[in-house]
């Protein structure tokens, strides 16, 4: 039995789509009486269907925004929301649960702190054995590979975790983080009933995951349960603003989405409780027709997964009230950019799976949102172009307006200047209403303006993130269209970890990378001033933001701002301000002492420290496949010795870390053997025993 009917589904869902089309129909027949009525020219006809395009992705964003409004106004116990199940009397879980973090060079102590926070917080409400704790390491950085096993060691001391929390590093990482999570399914998932998908910055509060496992185990039709992740730990500006947006305006774009998916909503890829057997039977990824970037494997997964998960009768749901679930943002634009081309890729690929047959309805929308996500930049370029060319060739041509009259003049009798204004003011109040409809709730809530540090704080964080936002758009619109343009030519993304930390973007770096929206910027504004005055204007925002992208890039990007920003409560969110327990969890976690197991001593880090010290050594080859070593493999170990592991191919290198007899024979020769066998960054490693401290 579905846990909302289907009819009332159909109705929200009417209601709902029925009022975006109703709205971008009347906006579009108002645009094309307004070029009817200053003489219909040949490029008005494509620049109708543009404008019905992005209006309508503008009143799509708007209008979730509105229905969220809508939907927090009838009050919570009102509002559809399947955690409920979770509610009345507390027992203990009847099933295994797993939490699941796949990693890719991040740094260890860091992913470890956030574990040792969630088991800690787990634990304090009384139901750690339903759970056991993984990681999923697909880490290429041979240093940092030994580190994690360090610091797993270290954490399972700590919290006397061996037996339940585990640790394993894949040979290959094929298919990157859904072939990692697949791993895990294919050889450790039959133990368990739902599995908490996290990522390298993700935390969540304990009470919170076991609630997720409660509806887990209540609803046997769910097959994914996502919540929605607030970003925590911003410095910089750029963070900070991303942060206070999210924080203020996304509850309403929340709940204006579960309004209308209900039981078919989508998987963002982390903090997200998955059923494993469906997941395990249906979720297997296909390979797309042709090669990258188009074809291959698929990079968004997470969208793709959900899709086949509903399409096969199982139930995705957005546990918007479920409070205690945190990531991190990139700390600067460059590094936002950086992350959105390889999602823009994945994301297009979608375009061969959103006719695909079977899938309901909510799912392809979904995949038709994450595919406008990036393709409504080049559309809203390509707008811009032609309308600049539209009132350049009416420049050129000369002509007076002869406004003829149009349906709005023989309906309400405006003149055309009116009729312009009022369309104008239309688009801007569905541009705005969403931060209008947010800073209007948080002032009449005093426990929400407290918050966000008082309503001067509040009014002061909107009006700098509205012109921030404003300068960074046009940047945004510029790089997503070269992104798509790279796409379409042939040029697939790498898999790069992810910076998380940084303390600014250098302007040589900000130079190189938006030299191309600058020069575009000025180039177009010469244009613009040639044209008229008026059009100038019209157009400055835009130019603006290409113009001024390096030093918008750079200054946002600057920790400094951003904590006297926070000193004065400027662009803060409650939990900045009230920092959750989880949050100083992982923080006085992230303060351990590793002691006397460390990887980390300066001439013995990493792959020397596996090898020279014994601590070290010994954990990493408890944790490798007992074999045999062929007379080959040994002349490569007796080569590292001479000459050193940066003398070897990075295959070489992984080579020797796999094979346990190799780590050992390397450990007793470095301590034991003759000078002339040892070079000299394995003696200086043995002579930093003898420092003091050490």
């Amino acid at each position: 039995m579905p846990f909302y009917k289907g009819a009332s589904a159909k109705r929200r869902r009417l209601i709902f789509f029925g009022s975006i089309i109703l709205v971008n129909v009347v906006a579009v027949f108002w645009l094309s009486d307004l070029f009817w009525r200053l003489g219909l020219h040949r490029a008005h006809i494509p620049l109708i269907i543009i404008f019905a395009i992005l209006n309508g992705l503008l009143v799509l964003g708007s209008f979730h925004a509105l229905f969220g409004a809508l939907d927090i106004f009838r009050g919570r116990h009102r509002a559809v929301r399947i955690s409920e199940l979770a509610e009345g009397p507390v027992d203990v879980l009847g099933k295994k649960h797993a939490v699941v973090m796949p990693v890719y060079n991040e740094d260890s102590g860091k992913f470890c702190a956030r574990i040792e926070a969630i088991y800690r917080s787990i634990e304090a409400t009384g139901h750690l054995d339903s759970f056991d704790f993984f990681i999923l390491s697909d880490t290429r950085d041979h240093d940092l590979w030994v580190l994690e096993e360090v610091a797993w060691t270290n954490l399972c001391r700590r919290l006397k975790g061996f037996g339940k929390i585990y640790y394993r590093r894949r040979k290959t990482n094929d298919n990157r983080k859904a072939g990692n999570i697949g791993d895990f399914v294919r050889t450790w998932g039959g133990g368990y009933e739902g599995m908490l998908v996290l990522d390298a910055d993700s935390l969540m509060d304990g009470a919170d995951i076991v609630k997720m496992s409660r509806v887990m185990e209540a609803y046997p039709k769910l097959g994914i349960l996502q919540t929605p992740p607030k970003l925590i730990r911003g410095v910089s500006i750029f963070t900070r603003l991303q942060q206070f947006a999210m924080r203020l305006y996304g509850p309403l774009f929340i709940r204006g989405l579960n309004f209308w998916q209900l039981s078919g909503g989508s998987y963002w890829g982390h903090n997200a409780m998955i059923r494993v057997k469906p997941f395990s039977e249906f979720c297997e990824l296909p390979a797309l027709p042709g090669r990258e970037p188009f074809g291959g494997r698929i990079l968004s997964h997470d969208f793709v997964e959900a899709a086949l998960m509903v399409s096969e009768g199982w139930e995705v749901w957005l546990a918007w009230d479920i409070e205690g679930t945190y990531e991190e943002a990139p700390p600067t634009l460059v590094d936002h950019l950086k992350r959105d081309r390889r999602w823009c890729q994945g994301n297009l690929q979608h375009m061969w799976l959103i006719f695909a047959r079977k899938l309901p309805l909510t799912v392809r929308i979904h995949l038709f949102m994450g595919i406008m996500a990036y393709l409504g930049s080049p559309i809203w370029f390509l707008f811009l172009l032609m309308g600049s060319w539209l009132a350049w060739d009416f420049k050129m041509s000369e002509l007076s307006p002869l406004p003829f009259d149009g349906y709005v003049h023989h309906l309400f009798g405006i003149d055309v200047q009116l009729q312009a204004l009022i369309l104008t003011a239309a688009v801007f109040t569905l541009l705005f209403s969403p931060k209008i409809l947010a800073l209007l709730g948080a002032l009449f809530s005093s426990r929400t303006r407290r918050s966000f540090g008082g309503t001067f704080a509040l009014l002061s964080g909107v009006f700098i993130e509205t012109i921030l936002s404003v300068l960074l758009a046009p940047c945004v619109m510029m790089a997503h269209t070269l992104m798509v343009a790279g796409i379409i030519s042939g040029r697939a993304v790498g898999w790069g970890n992810q910076n998380r930390e940084t303390d600014g973007t250098a302007w040589s770096d900000a130079l190189r990378f938006h030299a191309v929206p600058t020069i575009i910027g000025i180039a177009w504004a010469f244009f613009a001033w040639h044209i008229g005055k008026d059009f100038t204007m019209w157009m400055a925002p835009i130019l603006l933001g290409l113009i001024l992208s390096i030093p918008v890039s750079v200054w946002t990007s600057r920790s400094r701002y951003g904590r006297a920003l926070g000193q004065l409560h400027i662009l803060s969110t409650p939990e900045e301000i009230n920092l959750p327990a989880i949050v100083k969890l992982a923080d006085d976690a992230e303060h351990h002492d590793q002691g006397v197991l460390n990887a980390s001593f300066a001439d013995r880090n990493g792959v020397i420290a596996a090898v020279v010290d014994p601590y070290v050594n010994g954990v990493h080859v408890s944790l490798l496949e007992q074999s045999d070593m062929n007379p080959i493999e040994e002349a490569l170990a007796r080569r590292c010795l001479r000459e050193g592991p940066d003398a070897l191919e990075k295959s070489e290198l992984a080579q020797l870390l796999y094979l346990a007899p190799a780590m050992l024979m390397m450990h007793r020769t470095v301590w034991l053997g003759l000078p002339e066998e040892v070079g000299s960054v394995w003696m200086r490693a043995v002579e930093s025993y003898r420092r003091r401290g050490d």
